[in-house]
């Protein structure tokens, strides 16, 4: 037997031969294990290589293929390169240096065929054989890749079986785990033979990050048997047997666990929103190719182009479902114009192409960060968001700079004097450049200029969007020049436009007469989308929120206060035919909107009016059971708003900004950093009287990436069980009203303290834990 110190590993027996005979640490490193039993074949973990012992000796196990299939799709055949080798047996290219690198290194029958052809990655020229994959980094000189050691790190259990000293058994446990995917919190049997051993034992369920459960078994007569819990990260878990602190078996997929989006609470209000949502937004996508780049994205409600805004709104819903959230964020990406700007929309029917902004909008730059942030977080991967990066810079150097959008006195994003952020400025119709009757889309010296508050909020929330993308990336500075810009918006925004209660729709840089309304009365829309916006102080959320709720207790006759603006503009003040606002109370001319409700519910969650924001999702889901369908916008008697043939009755739009506030607001999870490895769980059943529990699973589509929890009251205080597969959660767990001042709380069993934090006037316990556990609050 032969020892290393440095991971706390031996090498034993013929896997000592095998390792000394074909080349030792420089071909297959140090090993990373002992010699245990996975799935009944015994192997050992090097940096390099895995030894497995079959019947006709020792042989390497197929890392090389594993890491592929790892990392990307199976690779197409290849077609033989001059000046290089083709195996015909993959049908790929074998090319200096790496050739000369493999033949020396044991070829075909140590480390396989090449199963890719060579490829450059990050600077580094790889390849991938059956077993084995050679990197040759710029300047240096071929070396075998550590698949070894990834092979063990994508393995549930791999670091437990790391542990130094960590050998195995002289018995051998047979594991006979779960053949059905679990749902988290699900429980299964696990059933374990040891041949001729009766005594004490431990199953281990682990998944990659380490343990999830343990359970004593006591073996009688070789057998036993364990119910476990499925906890932790989503896709297969293994199950390890220690016998006396060693490792008796392994079996690599005992368990399965899969999930998907849902909330259970026996209220059909809550239980029955989701899928509703879903079954809108899953009839409001459009598709089309752009030079061979298979796009998909969500629509406009009134239209089957792609538009930028559209689509980045409903990605507050689709997020949790999508598998593909980057298609169409790239499609923009290759459109970006040389000044840094976007397109608005795109499309490319069978006739051509279609592409182009509206002159007057003034947020489609910020718009795209929002969309790329949000794709990152639910994709994690690292590598895309950092080649969107140049393009967020070049889109906000655009906005800050280019005169038609930017105000150098003000040193605030302006634009043409629209209804909020809709893309038709103020007035009666005209004839526009190409001679037609159309409301005023383009820009010329007749522009009226003004400042709107909706942009910039926008803006300085995607600066700190930016910051916080730059401090992931290690990007120090940046992050902190972009955070100070969000910061000198927000402050001059604050000074010109917010009026103490809400921020004013317009403050016009060029005098226009608005008569027959108070604009200074004017409640528009991006209020809502402002609560929900870093820059936002707790005061003026507040304040914003009892604006709104003071105009749903003057309503009169209006079904609800989720107006697109309030006071509307007199009849014929705007430049749009019937159905597009012509009428006040129509489409964004005073229309009533579910995306303005959507926004005001998950402020109101997330600013201490836990009860409107459940008022708002029951009215919500009372409109859309009555008439089975979600619209735009709706009369201000609950007609549903039709302003053309093209209006969808599954508008995306307004229904995902719903579906936000029932997963972010009502059962308050949200993502802090990206694949929820940072997560807040912030559950407010409380202020829902009817519901005695929750369990409730929020998981992306684009990824394994989710959280899950189930939520009980009790009959003096509150439980709180939760999973994942991130690392930490930050629990923020709402009060009932009766609570009293005292409390006590334990985490997993043991005392910890009860840390009380107010929001407006409610209480909540805030607990930072780890990514699954029990909480307990009692009074």
């Amino acid at each position: 037997m032969r020892r290393f110190p440095e991971t706390g590993h031996a090498l034993r027996g013929a896997f000592r031969r095998f390792w000394e005979q074909n080349g030792g640490a420089p071909a297959f490193g140090l090993p990373l294990t002992g010699q245990v039993s996975v799935d009944g074949i015994v192997v050992q973990y090097f940096e390099r290589a895995r030894f497995e012992a079959r019947p006709a000796g020792v042989t390497l196990g197929r890392l090389g293929f594993e890491a592929l299939r790892a990392e990307r799709e199976p690779v197409a055949a290849a077609v033989p390169q001059a000046g290089c080798r083709f195996v015909a047996e993959t049908e790929h290219n074998l090319c200096p240096p790496i050739l000369g690198f493999w033949e020396n290194a044991g070829g075909t029958g140590l480390l396989g065929n090449p199963i890719e052809d060579p490829r450059e990655d990050g600077g580094v020229l790889r390849q991938h054989f059956e077993r084995a994959r050679i990197e040759v980094p710029d300047g240096e000189a071929p070396r075998l890749a550590p698949v070894g050691a990834e092979a063990l790190a994508r393995m549930p259990g791999g670091s437990l079986l790391a542990a130094p000293g960590l050998e195995a058994a002289p018995l051998r446990a047979l594991i006979v785990g779960h053949t059905v995917a679990l749902r988290p919190f699900e429980r299964a049997t696990v059933h374990v033979q040891v041949e001729d051993y009766s005594g004490p034992a431990e199953l281990v369920i682990a998944d990659e990050r380490g343990p999830t459960g343990r359970y004593a078994l006591e073996v009688q007569a070789g057998r036993a048997e364990a119910s476990v819990e499925a906890l932790g990260a989503l896709g297969a878990q293994a199950a390890i047997v220690l016998v006396r602190g060693q490792v008796a078996g392994v079996a690599a997929g005992a368990l399965a666990l899969r999930a998907e989006t849902s909330i259970r609470t026996g209220q059909p209000r809550f239980d029955q929103l989701l899928p509703m949502v879903k079954r809108f937004m899953d009839q409001s996508t459009s598709e089309y190719v752009f030079d061979g780049h298979r796009v998909h994205g969500y629509r406009s409600p009134d239209s089957d182009l792609l538009w930028l805004r559209d689509h980045v709104h409903q990605g507050k819903g689709y997020a949790y479902w999508e598998r593909d959230m980057t298609s169409l964020l790239d499609q923009f990406r290759r459109f970006q114009y040389p000044d840094g700007s976007f397109d608005d929309y795109i499309a490319n029917k069978a006739w051509g192409l279609i592409r182009g902004r509206i002159a007057v909008e003034a947020d489609v730059e910020y718009l795209f960060i929002e969309g790329a942030y949000r794709a990152w977080q639910a994709t994690g991967d690292d590598d895309w968001l950092r080649g969107q990066v140049e393009g967020m810079e070049r889109g906000l150097q655009y906005i800050r700079t280019d005169p038609l959008r930017w105000d150098e006195t003000q040193q605030l994003v302006k634009r043409a004097f629209t209804v909020d952020t809709w893309d038709f400025e103020y007035g009666p119709q005209t004839i526009s450049p190409e001679g037609k009757p159309a409301p005023r889309h383009w820009i010329d010296e007749q522009t009226n200029w003004s400042i709107f508050h909706g942009d910039n909020t926008g803006y300085a929330h995607s600066m700190e969007l930016l910051a916080r993308i730059y401090s992931h990336l290690g990007n120090v500075e940046r992050a902190a020049h972009w955070r100070g810009e969000a910061e000198g918006i927000t402050a001059r925004l604050n000074a010109l436009s917010w009026n103490g209660r809400f921020f004013r729709h317009m403050v016009h840089l060029t005098p226009v007469e608005v008569p027959g309304v108070d604009e200074a009365a004017q409640l528009s829309l991006s209020n809502a989308y402002a609560l929900n916006r870093s820059g936002v102080s707790e005061a003026q959320a507040r304040e914003i929120i009892a604006e709104y709720y003071r105009r749903w207790l003057g309503r009169g006759e209006a079904f609800s206060e989720w107006y697109s603006i309030d006071p509307p503009f007199p009849a014929g003040s705007l430049s749009t035919g019937p159905g597009w606002g012509a009428q006040p109370g129509e489409y964004v001319n005073g229309g009533h909107m579910p995306l303005v409700g959507g926004e005001l519910a998950r402020g109101a969650f997330r600013h201490g009016q836990e009860a409107y924001g459940f008022d708002i999702l029951n009215r919500y889901y009372n409109l859309i059971s009555a008439t089975g369908g979600s619209y735009l916008w709706y009369h201000p008697i609950g007609q549903p708003g039709i302003s053309g043939p093209d209006s969808l009755a599954t508008d995306g739009w307004g229904s995902s900004a719903m579906l936000a506030a029932l997963v972010e607001g009502a059962a308050g999870v949200s993502d802090q950093s990206k694949l929820f490895r940072d997560a807040m769980i912030a559950p407010r059943w409380s202020a829902a009287a009817d519901v005695e529990e929750a369990g409730v699973v929020v998981r992306y589509g684009a990824s394994e990436a989710y959280v899950a929890y189930r939520w009980q009251r009790q009959p003096n205080g509150l439980s709180l069980r939760w999973t994942g597969g991130g690392e930490r959660v930050h629990l923020h767990v709402l009060l009932p009203p009766d609570a009293p001042p005292e409390l006590q709380a334990t985490l997993d069993g043991k005392s910890v303290p009860a840390t009380v934090s107010q929001a407006g006037s409610s209480r909540y316990v805030d607990v930072a834990a780890g990514s699954t556990g029990v909480l307990v609050v009692s009074w």
